[in-house]
């Protein structure tokens, strides 16, 4: 796991405190980071959070402790591009006891041989009060760092398209190359409703979701987005791109996709979403029935079962755990 992936991070530490009553839970940019001291009572379990970058680790993890657990959760690029070509990234499939992806259509990536050990765990975030939704002005926003995989560029210029309608572009995340921060500028100037925000805490940004309209996924890659669920969680309906990381999460039959890339279609869903009102809210309604699926309470559970699976029955910290089940 790299701290420099934010997501990541945000789901160790949401896991770190799902398990902190059981045992002893140290959250690593690496592993190892130190020897064990003499008396210190040895790891008993590795979560491993992407399997390329995580490599080394998964690597050093299974050669101290070959008969030990060792669970590897799946990011969208894991699934997406690198188990497909990258060396280290199939290695840390085969060396893992367990996989996780973090939405159902992620099993379908995977090579079939790994399904069996594979869970399906859907990440989670509490649940907002709506907002009342501004009456005046329709607004779309797009979170995520600009980068090649969240295809920032298609919300660009979808915004240029609609740049004399009434509608708000609100574009918050950090451009990660010159040419994502030039992009921006450069729509700032050609669209007088986008705004580019730059990066903004996890709490403003879930605010500003609750307040848009919609939250638009332009993604070429997901491993399972929080940024949708989120949106879900507080009453905001989803525009996303029609790839299997957003369709694992908002369902084969939902009204909201857009083809990958096609600016035209999702200034079209947009157009349509501010002037038809019951569109808007049959996209609504169907985010509403998958809002189970990323309660915090469903998703701790099934963590839990899981890590109770992996460990030892003679491990302390599985009979603690076993209790609470």
């Amino acid at each position: 796991m790299q701290e420099a992936n934010n997501g990541n991070w945000h789901t160790a530490h949401r896991w770190a405190t799902f398990l902190a009553d059981y045992g002893d839970i140290a959250v690593l940019p690496q592993w190892p980071a130190a020897q064990v001291s003499k008396g210190e009572r040895a790891p008993q379990l590795m979560i491993a959070l992407h399997a390329r970058r995580s490599a080394a680790s998964i690597a050093a993890w299974a050669d101290a402790y070959p008969d030990k657990p060792l669970i590897v959760v799946l990011t969208g690029t894991d699934l997406y591009r690198d188990i497909q070509h990258d060396a280290s990234a199939k290695k840390s499939l085969a060396l893992a006891s367990r996989l996780v992806v973090l939405q159902q259509d992620g099993l379908e990536a995977l090579p079939e041989p790994w399904h069996a050990k594979t869970s399906v765990i859907y990440q989670s975030a509490a649940a907002l009060k709506p907002a009342v939704k501004s009456q005046k002005t329709f607004s779309a926003l797009m979170v995520g760092h600009l980068r090649e995989e969240k295809d920032p560029l298609t919300f660009m210029r979808a915004a240029r398209r609609l740049s004399a309608e009434n509608i708000r572009f609100e574009q918050i995340g950090m451009a990660l190359t010159p040419v994502y921060e030039q992009a921006a500028q450069d729509t700032t100037r050609a669209a007088p409703h986008y705004r580019w925000l730059g990066g903004l805490s996890r709490a403003e940004s879930r605010q500003r979701i609750k307040r848009a309209h919609v939250l638009v996924n332009c993604s070429a890659m997901e491993g399972g987005a929080q940024v949708i669920l989120e949106a879900v969680q507080s009453g905001t309906p989803v525009l996303a791109s029609h790839v299997s990381g957003n369709i694992g999460m908002l369902g084969a039959d939902y009204a909201g996709y857009f083809a990958l890339g096609d600016d035209a279609q999702l200034a079209a869903l947009l157009r349509r979403c501010a002037a038809e009102p019951d569109f808007l809210a049959r996209l609504q309604d169907q985010c509403a029935l998958r809002a189970p699926l990323f309660a915090p309470q469903a998703e701790k559970q099934h963590v839990l079962n899981l890590v109770a699976s992996e460990l030892s029955g003679t491990a302390p910290a599985l009979r603690n755990l076993k209790e609470h089940l």
